[in-house]
């Protein structure tokens, strides 16, 4: 992509160079009605002052004496030593009434008669030369007088006025260009510093960024890159509570693991051999429940939100997934009844977590049940949200201990838990903004209550 400094640049000369365009567009227009007024003006001028000169009285021998004087004094003009270089590209002729000829510079162009119409006009002559001519017709005393310009002596000073105001214009816009360069540059200093500071910094360092003094407009960026440094954070810090709640919980199974397979090398008979082998499938066995419960709570934390949660059916929700637990409470001996409310409950919850929080509920309360015992599960409607029960006719709980229940790796009564499951269910509760209440059923064993907020 490219830099934002040629973008800027490129924005701004842009914006520049088309405003000096239409400004020297304009300024040319306006430049060419005035010249073609000030000329014009003086061609008129000079008509009139030709005309009182011609209006002078004075004999016929005298006329014709003032009219061969100005013919003479006009054909002696030296452009190029005593006068201008417009000079013969001006030029005046003045005829009479009977159409003759009575005066005339010696640059006049040749008309086969006199103009008829009077005013300013646009004529070529016969050498194919265009004018703006003035003609003045003087009816009192029978004159016409004809006053012209060559078009070329306009052009010229048109393009006078061109060259003096574009190449100034361009010359400056090269000038202004790279000083915009130099500004832009000092401008996007404090970037180029981030950009700097995020370089030098340690591949592994996850501090947050305190650059002072910083511009406004960088301020959002330092706050949002904080703001991923802390998700990395984060995220590293499950990744390692993870790796610590494993190693520190697989240390005893394994050991475990060992002292079994040790003692099936070591038996003698084949009931010893028999039973280290069953108290091997049985220390494997308890450590796969492990490890998937400890997979199982790496997977519910909290991850960022990738897209939009979509709308599920509560009560098809947890129905699918008891229907999955079935076969293996049907073989434990004990019964399931499920009592949902009755009607579409729409929320905007994971698929996933509901089937985890709802296995570990529904195997909690199998583990701690009498054989033939019933499990109940209840989906009750509340204003802003529901409450998923799981019931079950076990021992209950002592009060003492409640809230140790909730902890990492605690399992009460059940040799074989990992002691992960209502922890695993009060990260789920508390990542949809809920929470988990354990009570004792008056009638005996214990009722779960799982929050589920419908958005």
């Amino acid at each position: 992509m490219t830099s934002i400094r040629w973008r800027t640049l490129t924005l701004i000369l842009g914006l520049l160079f088309l405003g000096l365009l239409i400004m020297t567009a304009v300024n040319l227009h306006d430049s060419n009605h005035e010249i073609d007024e000030v000329y014009d003006a003086q061609l008129a001028q000079n008509a009139r002052l030709l005309q009182g000169v011609m209006r002078m009285p004075m004999a016929s021998k005298e006329h014709a004496q003032l009219y061969q004087a100005f013919n003479q004094a006009l054909g002696l003009a030296v452009p190029k030593v005593d006068g201008h270089p417009y000079e013969s590209k001006i030029a005046f002729q003045v005829w009479n009434a009977e159409g003759t000829l009575l005066v005339h510079t010696t640059s006049a162009p040749s008309f086969t008669a006199p103009p008829v119409k009077p005013g300013f006009s646009d004529v070529t002559d016969i050498n194919n030369r265009k004018w703006r001519a003035f003609v003045l017709d003087d009816a009192q005393y029978g004159l016409k007088i004809w006053v012209g310009e060559r078009d070329d002596v306009r052009a010229d000073l048109v393009g006078r006025i061109v060259r003096h105001t574009v190449e100034p214009n361009l010359i400056g816009s090269v000038l202004l260009a790279a000083v915009i360069w130099l500004a832009i540059g000092w401008g996007l200093k404090p970037l180029v510093n981030m950009a700097e500071t995020l370089r030098a910094r340690h591949s592994g360092s996850l501090e947050p960024l305190q650059m002072n003094p910083l511009p406004t407009e960088l301020e959002p960026m330092q706050t949002a890159l904080n703001r991923v440094l802390a998700q990395i954070q984060e995220v590293m810090g499950r990744e390692r509570r993870f790796i610590a709640d494993a190693a520190h919980e697989m240390r005893t199974p394994l050991a475990v693991l060992k002292v079994h397979a040790e003692n099936l090398m070591e038996a003698v008979s084949e009931d010893d051999r028999r039973e280290s082998l069953e108290y091997l499938i049985i220390g494997v066995d308890r450590t796969t429940r492990l490890v998937n419960q400890l997979l199982t709570m790496a997977r519910i934390e909290p991850q960022p939100q990738t897209h939009e949660t979509p709308n599920i059916d509560l009560v098809a929700t947890v129905r699918d997934s008891l229907v999955q637990m079935t076969p293996w409470l049907l073989s434990k001996g004990l019964e399931l009844v499920f009592d949902p409310v009755d009607e579409v409950s729409l929320v905007k919850v994971d698929t996933g977590i509901i089937h985890i929080a709802l296995n570990n509920l529904v195997t909690n309360a199998a583990n701690f049940s009498p054989p033939g015992g019933l499990i109940t599960v209840q989906l009750v409607k509340k204003n802003d949200h529901y409450e998923l029960s799981v019931e079950d006719e076990g021992p209950g709980i002592d009060e003492a201990e409640r809230d140790r229940l909730f902890e990492r790796f605690y399992s009460r009564g059940n040799d074989q838990g990992a002691g992960l499951g209502l922890t695993i269910v009060q990260s789920i509760a508390a990542r949809l903004g809920g929470k988990i209440r354990l009570e004792n059923r008056l009638s005996g064993g214990l009722r779960a209550t799982f929050e589920i907020f419908r958005s």
